[in-house]
C-alpha cells in the first residue's frame, strides 16, 4: 500500500524537464566529464555520484577562491542543473562560496525515477561527496532548498547536528498541505517539513514571496515560527514562486546572512582556540619552572630566562595554528623546526660559561696584582 501511495504522490509532486536541458559528455583528450552545451571552466567539476538506492545522479561543483562556506543547493521542481547552471555560477561569485548543485533521480541525466526517498538518498550522496572528495566539514556547509528541494534539505538538516546554516526558498510545509490546508500529518504525506524543522539546530533563513501562487506564503511563515534558531526572514512583497532571484533584496539578504554566520562561526572557533592557548601557556610555564630554579643563584642567567618567558613560544605556536593548518605543514616538519629552536638555546649556555670564565680570569689577575704590591711593600 505504501509503495502505491508513494508512486501516486510522485506523479503529482515531481515534474522533471523532458527532454533534459543538457548532456554529459567525456572530453576525449582530458577524460573530464563536461556539461554540454556549456564551455568548460577550470573551477567547475562535473560529477556522477552513486546513491545508496542504486542510482547515478549528475552534479556540479563550483570552487570559489578562499571560500569558507559551501552551499549545497537542492533545486526546485520542473528544472535541472543545466537550467540552473548560470545561476549557480552567479551565486558562487556574489556570495563568495563554493557551491554544489545536483539533479534528483530521474531529473536531467540522473538515472532512476523521482521519489521522496530517492531524493533523500540523492542529497546524502552529494553531502558525502563534499565531505570525502572536497574536504568540507559539516560546520562549513550551508544547505539550500528551493520549493520541493526543501524536502531533502530539511530531512538532512534534521539529521546532521553541526551544519553551518540552512536556507529555505519558497519551502513547503508538506506535499499534501500544498494542495489542501490539512491540520495534521498523515502517513501517506510526503516531505513533512512541518514535523522535522523543530529538530534543525543551526541558523535557518527562510525566503518567500507574498504572492506565491504555487506554495502559499503561509508555508514559509509557519516554518519560520517553528525554527529553533531563527534568522531574520525575507518576505518579498509581490514575489511569486519563480521570480525571487530577480529582487535586489534577495542577493543582499543572502549576503548579509552568510557574512553573519561566517563571523559567528569564526568567533566560536577563535574562542575555543584562545582557551586552548591559555591552557597550553599555563602548562608551558609549569615546564619552565624547573630550569629557572637551577639558575636562581646567578643573576644574569635568571634575567635571560625571564626574557625567554616573555617570548611565550607556546602562545606563538597557538596564534599561528590556522596558518599551519592552511599550509598543511607535516607534523614531523613542525617538530624539526621546534627542535632547531631548542637547539639554539645551547649557545646561550656557552656564552654564560665564557662570561663566567672571563670574570674568574679577571678576579685571578686582580688577586695576583694585590699580592705583588704587598711584596714590594
Amino acid at each position: 500500500m505504501g509503495g502505491v501511495t508513494s508512486s501516486m504522490a510522485a506523479k503529482f509532486a515531481f515534474f522533471p524537464p523532458n527532454p533534459p536541458s543538457y548532456k554529459l559528455i567525456t572530453d576525449p583528450v582530458t577524460g573530464l566529464l563536461l556539461l554540454d552545451p556549456f564551455p568548460h571552466r577550470e573551477n567547475v567539476d562535473i560529477l556522477r555520484l552513486h546513491t545508496r538506492r542504486g542510482n547515478d545522479i549528475a552534479a556540479v561543483y563550483i570552487r570559489y577562491p578562499m571560500a569558507t562556506s559551501t552551499l549545497l543547493y537542492s533545486h526546485g521542481n520542473a528544472t535541472d542543473i543545466g537550467q540552473m547552471y548560470e545561476l549557480f555560477i552567479e551565486l558562487s561569485i556574489h556570495l563568495k562560496v563554493n557551491l554544489m548543485g545536483y539533479d534528483y533521480s530521474g531529473y536531467g541525466r540522473s538515472s532512476g525515477k523521482p521519489s521522496e526517498h530517492n531524493t533523500y538518498a540523492d542529497i546524502q550522496a552529494a553531502y558525502k561527496c563534499l565531505l570525502e572528495n572536497y574536504d568540507s566539514k559539516p560546520e562549513d556547509i550551508i544547505l539550500y532548498g528551493q520549493s520541493v528541494g526543501s524536502g531533502p534539505t530539511v530531512d538532512l538538516a534534521a539529521r546532521v547536528p553541526r551544519l553551518r546554516a540552512v536556507v529555505l526558498h519558497s519551502p513547503i510545509l508538506s506535499g499534501l498541505r500544498v494542495m489542501y490546508p490539512v491540520k495534521r500529518s498523515y502517513w501517506f504525506d510526503i516531505y513533512k517539513n512541518i514535523d522535522k524543522i523543530p529538530s534543525v539546530k543551526c541558523p535557518v533563513l527562510i525566503i518567500h514571496g507574498t504572492s506565491d501562487e504555487v506554495v502559499d506564503f503561509s508555508h514559509g511563515k509557519l516554518l519560520w515560527e517553528l525554527c529553533q534558531e531563527k534568522y531574520e526572514p525575507l518576505w518579498l512583497e509581490g514575489g511569486n514562486h519563480c521570480n525571487l532571484e530577480r529582487f535586489p533584496e534577495y542577493i543582499r539578504h543572502l549576503k548579509k546572512f552568510i557574512l553573519s554566520i561566517e563571523k559567528s562561526s569564526s568567533r566560536r572557533i577563535s574562542s575555543r582556540k584562545s582557551i586552548d592557548c591559555v591552557d597550553n601557556s599555563r602548562r608551558s610555564s609549569d615546564c619552565f619552572e624547573g630550569p629557572r630554579k637551577s639558575t636562581d643563584r646567578r643573576d644574569k642567567p635568571r634575567k635571560s630566562t625571564d626574557w625567554g618567558e616573555r617570548l611565550r613560544f607556546p602562545d606563538y605556536r597557538c596564534s599561528n595554528i590556522e596558518k599551519l593548518e592552511k599550509l598543511k605543514i607535516p607534523f614531523d616538519q613542525v617538530e624539526r623546526s621546534r627542535r632547531s629552536v631548542e637547539y639554539h638555546e645551547k649557545p646561550r649556555k656557552s656564552v654564560d660559561y665564557h662570561f663566567e670564565k672571563g670574570r674568574k680570569s679577571v678576579d685571578w689577575l686582580d688577586r695576583h696584582a694585590r699580592e705583588a704590591v704587598k711584596q714590594t711593600l
